[in-house]
């Protein structure tokens, strides 16, 4: 059992936080989308396309290598919104792609989305189709050369602003786990509308909206996979959306835990500094242990992917202590910066409205419990 990394991994890590951090400078938050220019850094940074194949301008990386460079775009880009944004574009639409398309496909949009010429949105939430992926409204049939999609989809990070749009529809009702196809959708397709963004409580910086097809006709090039097998690639996609986009908020935990330890060494009350009081110093130490068991039970989890394991069990433990490890670092960060940490400037307020989603998105924290509970046989 091996718990270092390699120069070559120690070094990659260091040259992408460091060019991370001079990218995306501290600034005061703002409640703006990113702009093409962050998502063209991101590319730049090579940091949109770490496991997609190297022949479609990807980076050729495993699970655990491709993690750990997120993990340092989120501790070096306060931006959180930005980093689940690119995260969410990487793992829930580019890998499918990559995964299942085909090779026109492949070859059409992969070197676009890893470049950031292209954008990338998820469309399977639905009004009454959230966690329940088996009940989807929108439907798609077969025509001749393609597929006629309608129905709206309620719920599209980054579907304001994407190019393209890895969609799940309803292709046969009556074929239980195979009643569902994925298709990659392109922005400019007939019958495609995208709604304007809406407000949330927190990734402020990542847009996110509906998007509606009516009578939208999507070739049969532009299918992932076979029909019927979206359930198991939008499955794929969960894989590697809830082990290495969580490593994102490793990055933010991390971050938080620098700024409480600087901050209790530097501020001081009634005489003393806090870091001299037990109540704040066990807090800090909460948030170191949180951290390092949520670090290693995701590292786990991509060291089995990248081994072409089972990795259901450890990538559902993993997903559950990092959301909910960062949501309680975050509250405990704002503690420790006392009324600072309520007010916008330093941005601690800001992480931990960004962290709350982490436990609703990618399958919630009582659904997380669910899958280990199943598989522990229960």
């Amino acid at each position: 059992m091996e718990f270092d990394w390699t120069a070559e991994q120690r070094a990659r890590y260091e040259e992408t936080l460091t060019a991370v951090r001079e990218a995306f400078p501290p600034r005061e938050p703002g409640t703006e989308p990113y702009t093409r220019k962050d998502w063209r850094k991101l590319g730049d940074l090579g940091l949109l396309g770490p496991p997609v194949p190297a022949r479609y301008g990807g980076r050729g990386l495993g699970a655990l290598d491709s993690a750990r460079l997120i993990e340092a775009l989120g501790r070096g880009c306060a931006e959180t919104g930005l980093v689940f944004g690119a995260s969410a574009h990487l793992f829930a639409c580019a890998m499918p792609i990559a995964e299942f398309g085909s090779e026109p496909l492949r070859r059409a949009v992969l070197p676009g989305l890893c470049s950031g010429e292209l954008i990338a949105g998820n469309a399977m939430t639905e009004a009454d189709a959230g966690s329940d992926v088996g009940s989807l409204a929108v439907t798609a049939t077969r025509t001749h050369g393609g597929w006629v999609l309608n129905g709206e989809k309620s719920f599209v990070s980054n579907g304001p602003a994407a190019d393209v749009y890895v969609a799940y529809a309803t292709t046969d009702p009556k074929a239980g786990p195979f009643s569902v196809t994925g298709f990659a959708v392109d922005r400019g397709h007939r019958g495609l509308t995208v709604g304007e963004p809406f407000g949330k409580m927190g990734l402020w910086q990542c847009p996110a909206g509906a998007i509606r097809f009516d009578d939208c006709f999507v070739p049969n090039e532009r299918v992932l996979g076979q029909e019927g097998q979206g359930g198991l690639i939008f499955q794929y996609s969960m894989g590697w959306e809830r082990s290495c986009l969580f490593a994102g908020y490793l990055g933010l935990a991390d971050r938080l835990l620098e700024r409480c330890v600087a901050h209790a060494r530097r501020r001081r009350q009634f005489g003393r500094r806090l870091a001299q009081f037990q109540a704040v110093s066990h807090r800090i130490a909460e948030m170191k242990l949180r951290l390092e068991a949520a670090r290693l039970l995701l590292y786990r989890a991509c060291w089995e992917m990248d081994r072409g394991e089972d990795a259901r069990l450890s990538i559902a433990l993993s997903k559950l202590a990092v959301s909910e490890g960062v949501l309680a670092s975050a509250l405990d960060a704002v503690r420790v910066f006392g009324g600072r940490g309520y007010q916008s400037a330093d941005g601690i307020e800001a992480a931990l409205r960004d962290a709350v989603p982490s436990v609703l998105f990618s399958g919630t924290s009582d659904i997380q419990r669910e899958l280990i509970a199943k598989e522990l046989g229960l």
